[in-house]
């Protein structure tokens, strides 16, 4: 389970137990590091910025994971010091660099802690570097996308025959009698159904957001006689291997939106 966020024992869960109490020795924020065990590489306008076996993971309260690189594995010259400067109150006062290869600079591109509080200690030497501030990112010697994936995170995706209906006010959506279940770690279950079950005419949106566990959802709104209501199903047309189930299978959540389990809403 994901350590630090939703249901995870360190993000003071409202739901499950354990027989003890972790939580009075913990402060409100907590922050967990631990090596990366994967190489790590960023590519900059076809040059190698970094490659390293050294990066360290940190958790905190509330937050995603974030990967801390050793600044002795980047590249000689492409960090240069930025002005900008910030305050963390768990980790420390903050300093930016910029990232530069050839003509091209990107501000602020990642930021160190020179003097990191002692509870941060573990970040010392390295900088953490903005996901979007590189073209491409490579666990090994496979591309990536999104932020870093938490080990403690997991996807699972299961066929089920439960009864799954899909509503907006008092129109059905959808239905399906053999929808798939995802569960992931600290979200609620959700069911996709295949396209043939929706009833729905919808219109496909411009939206498109990166999951780092399951890929690239496209995005579609339902088109009604009062307008349209924006982006209330999605799918992954080409979901990463752990999702793989559930390519081209529609989910539906969003304002207005109902889904009943077996007669449960959900």
């Amino acid at each position: 389970m994901s350590l630090t966020r939703g249901l995870g024992p360190l993000a003071r869960p409202a739901q499950g137990r354990l027989n003890g109490d972790i939580w009075s020795a913990l402060p409100a924020h907590a922050l967990y590091a631990h090596p990366e065990p994967r190489r790590v590489t960023a590519v900059l306008d076809g040059t190698t910025v970094l490659s390293t076996d050294r990066a360290v993971m940190l958790h905190e309260t509330g937050l995603p994971p974030v990967w801390y690189l050793p600044v002795d594995d980047f590249s000689i010259g492409v960090l240069e010091r930025s002005d900008t400067r910030t305050h963390c109150p768990f980790k420390g006062d903050a300093s930016y660099y910029n990232l530069r290869v050839g003509g091209r600079l990107v501000p602020d591109a990642a930021w160190f802690y020179a003097d990191p509080l002692p509870g941060a200690a573990a970040v010392a030497g390295t900088c953490s570097l903005r996901t979007d501030a590189v073209d491409e990112w490579y666990e090994e010697d496979q591309q990536v996308f999104g932020p870093p994936t938490d080990p403690f995170h997991r996807v699972d995706v299961r066929p089920s025959s439960r009864h799954v209906v899909v509503r907006h006010g008092e129109t059905v959506l959808a239905e399906s009698r053999h929808p798939v279940a995802l569960f992931e770690t600290g979200f609620p279950a959700r069911f996709y159904l295949p396209e043939a079950d929706v009833r729905a005419t919808l219109r496909e949106s411009d939206t498109s957001t990166v999951c780092p566990y399951k890929g690239t959802a496209s995005y579609w709104s339902l088109a009604g006689p009062d307008g349209d209501v924006e982006d209330v199903c999605w799918s992954y047309p080409e979901p990463h291997a752990e999702a793989a189930a559930v390519a081209g299978l529609r989910c539906f959540a969003g304002a207005g939106v109902t889904t009943t389990v077996d007669g449960v809403e959900q």
